[in-house]
């Protein structure tokens, strides 16, 4: 049966009097390339879990806070005009025609809005915001050794020894690093790593010194702990295995999946210059090079695009989404949102990480305080949960003009106004974990 693209383009070619003979050959090779861009939601629907796609979902909202919070930091006032902020929608997610004024209103805890002289609408943070904003700077400063130990590590698992700043700055929230790590955090260390460019005059992070009691994986650690002159080879450990609950094919893969743990595999800190693309002794490498960066993360969690960018500095296979979604039983793939997260199953317990560090219990904190005004919406259907955040959390279609503003006498500069926002109907992340668990029991 000839698919819908197929009868598209043969309609478009008759309509335009055109001849064409389209062999059955060409009909099965085209077909064939379709199937393999099979849908992650449809791939990994027996899979689901659905504890971690509720971590994704929490984590959605808080980031666009976050974003906000940064641009707000890098302010000389901290204060930013709204209409300054139209130009970070697509970081923020926030499409048209959801106002970014309404969704900041949302967080009346986290973000105030005024008004000065000229009737131009302004953002600041509150008071706690600030105080939030501090503790973060001393969090990430105490944090930095370790953020540092783990950006060396990388450059040890690399090809080359080195990786494309532009690259590393897309791990920066995920590892800890400030905000202005390209400017004055990456020279911190130059006992680690240093900044060279190519040819090109494109910027790298180079290793200085290899430390053999880093050239360990996470994994090695738990067992054999940690040697100062470890040398990286050969590998003989299992990987740990957590599968969703409501699964029960496992059995039917028990000999494949226990043969691929029994397997050795070669240290990611090792080279991988000998290896074939494709073999099975490649496979469980970049699992095992995965498994290492995700053990890097603050949260034990990748947005998957993130991990496709070092596909060729740390020797991993082109069609990196199709190793995740096989070995299922170390990765967890959430589909949720535009673009997907990849976590490591053990890490979590139900939809909570088993160790925190401090970054994320600050995130947490932060968390705590994100809740919108508005009434509290029943969610009917798993789909509407998947919308929600678009239809309640991201505001209505009431323009900025309309943003009622009350005058605060003691506060008032130049025709300042103080946005009247009370706190009597927001939603917290509990509420939206409670609709949830309800939509999963119903």
């Amino acid at each position: 049966m000839v698919n819908r693209a197929i009868r598209k383009f043969l309609f478009f070619h008759k309509a335009n009097g055109a001849s064409l003979i389209v062999s059955p050959t060409h009909l099965a090779l085209h077909h064939r390339s379709m199937t393999t861009s099979k849908r992650v939601q449809d791939r990994s629907e027996m899979k689901r879990i659905h504890d971690l796609e509720i971590a994704t979902e929490k984590w959605k909202i808080v980031s666009k806070v976050l974003f906000l919070m940064e641009i707000l930091k890098e302010e000389p006032e901290q204060v930013i005009p709204i209409r300054s902020l139209d130009q970070y929608r697509r970081q923020i997610n926030l499409p048209k025609p959801h106002k970014i004024s309404d969704f900041i209103q949302k967080s009346p805890k986290l973000f105030e809005l005024y008004k000065d002289c000229k009737g131009v609408l302004w953002c600041g943070m509150t008071k706690e915001a600030e105080e939030l904003v501090q503790d973060e700077e001393r969090i990430t400063e105490e944090y930095s050794e370790k953020a540092a130990e783990h950006v060396t590590r990388c450059l040890m698992m690399s090809v080359a020894k080195r990786l494309p700043l532009d690259k590393i700055a897309h791990f920066r929230r995920d590892f800890g690093l400030p905000i202005d790590f390209r400017k004055n955090w990456i020279y911190r260390y130059p006992e680690h790593f240093r900044v060279v460019k190519n040819e090109d005059d494109i910027e790298f992070l180079e290793l200085v010194s290899w430390k053999p009691s880093w050239a360990i994986t996470e994994l090695e650690k738990k067992v054999i702990g940690v040697s100062e002159d470890h040398q990286p080879g050969l590998l003989s450990l299992a990987f740990p295995l957590k599968f969703p609950s409501n699964y029960k094919k496992v059995y039917r893969y028990a000999g494949k999946i226990d043969h691929f743990q029994r397997r050795s595999y070669l240290s990611p800190y090792a080279d991988a210059h000998g290896l074939t693309a494709g073999s099975l002794e490649f496979d469980k490498r970049a699992v095992a090079v995965m498994h290492e960066l995700l053990s890097f993360t603050i949260e034990k969690r990748l947005v998957t695009d993130h991990l496709t960018h070092f596909r060729r500095e740390l020797v991993m296979p082109q069609k990196l989404m199709r190793l995740l979604l096989k070995h299922f039983g170390i990765f967890y793939v959430s589909e949720r949102g535009k673009r997907f997260s990849v976590f490591l199953n053990e890490a979590y317990e139900g939809s909570d990480l088993i160790e925190k560090c401090p970054l994320v219990l600050w995130k947490e904190k932060v968390q705590t305080l994100i809740g919108y005004r508005g009434r509290k919406k029943k969610i009917e259907t798993h789909h509407d949960f998947v919308e929600m955040e678009g239809e309640d959390l991201c505001g209505g279609e009431s323009e900025e003009d309309n943003v009622h503003m009350q005058p605060k006498q003691e506060d008032t500069i130049c025709g300042l106004e103080d946005s009247a926002l009370s706190d009597e109907s927001e939603m917290e992340i509990g509420d939206i974990y409670g609709a949830y668990k309800a939509t999963e029991a119903s």
